[in-house]
């Protein structure tokens, strides 16, 4: 670097550029990361999906209502084909419904609650723990089904 008559440092253009040759700027955007990354997230997504089901296995009926959109996660109570109740995934009497709801719900007595109840279970079961649900003042219970496949 040389300096000029004010003392100061004077620098040269093109320092290391060929003379007359300039890089221009790439245009094109690289999405193979991209890709990458979504086809990860996918297969992350469809292995973990299943999983995230109540764990009882009960066989819903159909209907042709639309889905109930829900913030947090509700309180489900199961009862199977046999007339067995079950609070979240834990096999329980009819008499300690009411008690244990009281323990688990976080905002009281608006907690919302879904009884699931088999296909082939006894009717008067069903409504046996919708009653003592509603009784104890629980009034958010929705009733959980499958929706109807055309065809």
């Amino acid at each position: 670097m040389g300096t000029d008559t004010s003392g100061g440092a004077v620098r040269r253009r093109g320092g290391n550029h060929r003379k007359g040759r300039r890089s221009k700027p790439m245009s094109e955007i690289n999405v193979t990361p991209f890709v990458d990354v979504m086809l990860v997230l996918l297969i992350i997504f469809m292995v973990a999906a299943p999983l995230l089901t109540v764990g009882v296995p009960i066989d819903l009926p159909e209907t042709e209502a639309s889905a109930l959109n829900s913030e947090t996660q509700p309180i489900t109570v199961s009862v199977n084909e046999a007339g067995e109740i079950y609070l979240q995934e834990t096999s329980i009497p009819l008499d300690e419904i009411v008690p244990k709801l009281e323990a688990i719900a976080t905002t009281g007595y608006e907690e919302r609650i879904y009884v699931r109840g088999d296909r082939n279970a006894d009717y008067g079961t069903v409504m046996k723990v919708m009653a003592r649900i509603s009784s104890a003042g629980y009034r958010n219970l929705g009733l959980v089904t499958l929706q109807e496949q055309d065809g």
